[in-house]
């Protein structure tokens, strides 16, 4: 949960004054905390209305942050995907400015798609990106340019991301959830918690001159889809599907599902957690769910009691 996390993540440096690109599921969060944390905060959306929205980033139409928005900004994250034609949207827009600002660190939001399939096998830090999927070469092209700017950068490449809202409990209670048995198969992840709590361990560590260029943020416990089902839907206590072969399943998946089940890797974690010393907050899929359960139960309950209430006035108008 939010608070907890913030009270779990170091302060940032003083006069701190954080811009997140892109307020999508990991940019919110990762503003929430630095928020919690005291730091000024930027967040950018596509649309002054949208939530969470402080400032402008569209590079469709070329919106961007005011030179007063960017005014005095020591820190910079973004979680902006590539755009179609597979170049980064930010920085021909904003990259040149970056060059002058006076930033003590900057993140980008990548993929452990880049590392290709490997067969099931412990990947780190070390092994040379090899992407087959072309989501995943528009990704490491993207990485490659935010690497030729003069700038203090950190690369944090991701595997799939679940939080609250997002999760296997979600799939489940949609009756969306398939149990495909692909011996062997496994798949890493990463709770939102810990993408944002990363984020903030590692602006810490920049600041007392520790910064490796790029950082897996991944749980512990890579496993298969079919176990993280089974427990979400021993949480929800709902029943699952027949299991069906991955031979049966594919024939009914669409091209970008069944690009997931092509690569087949375990993503450690070994420099972050242990020599950079993060202690993730979820450490694996069944502490991951158990948080995204407590949030699902005190958001029904309070849709319940939004509803009661209603119900109540409207009686009363009556």
């Amino acid at each position: 949960m939010l608070t907890e996390l913030v009270k779990r993540c170091p302060a940032l440096p003083p006069n701190s004054k954080l811009l997140v690109l892109g307020g999508g599921f990991s940019g919110q969060h990762i503003a929430s905390v630095a928020r919690g944390l005291g730091a000024v905060v930027l967040c950018s959306r596509r649309k002054l209305e949208s939530p969470g929205a402080d400032v402008l980033f569209d590079s469709t139409t070329q919106r961007i942050p005011s030179p007063e928005d960017l005014k005095e900004v020591t820190h910079l994250i973004s979680c902006i995907p590539p755009a179609t034609n597979g170049d980064d949207p930010v920085i021909p827009l904003l990259g040149k400015e970056f060059e002058k600002m006076p930033l003590q660190w900057v993140g980008y939001l990548s993929t452990t798609g880049v590392y290709g399939d490997c067969q099931g096998e412990w990947v780190t830090e070390k092994k040379q990106p090899s992407p087959q999927q072309n989501r995943s070469k528009r990704r490491l092209a993207c990485e490659k340019a935010w690497q030729k700017l003069d700038i203090p950068l950190q690369i944090l490449r991701l595997p799939g991301i679940y939080g609250p809202g997002r999760s296997a409990l979600e799939s489940i209670r949609a009756g969306k959830s398939k149990m495909v048995d692909k011996p062997g198969q496994v798949f890493s992840r990463i709770h939102i918690d810990d993408i944002a709590g990363a984020t903030m361990h590692l602006i810490n560590l920049a600041a007392k001159g520790v910064r490796p260029n790029i950082i897996n943020v991944t749980d512990n416990k890579p496993t298969s889809n079919i176990k993280v089902l089974e427990y979400a839907a021993s949480l929800l206590g709902h029943s699952l599907p027949p299991v069906e072969s991955f031979e049966v399943a594919a024939k009914q998946m669409s091209a970008m599902a069944l690009s997931f089940w092509e690569e087949n890797r375990r993503v450690s974690n070994q420099l972050l957690c242990k020599e950079l010393g993060y202690s993730l907050m979820h450490p694996d899929y069944q502490s991951g769910l158990q948080d995204c359960l407590i949030q699902l139960q005190a958001t029904s309950s309070e849709i319940i009691g939004a509803k009661v209430l209603n119900s109540q006035h409207q009686t009363f108008q009556e």
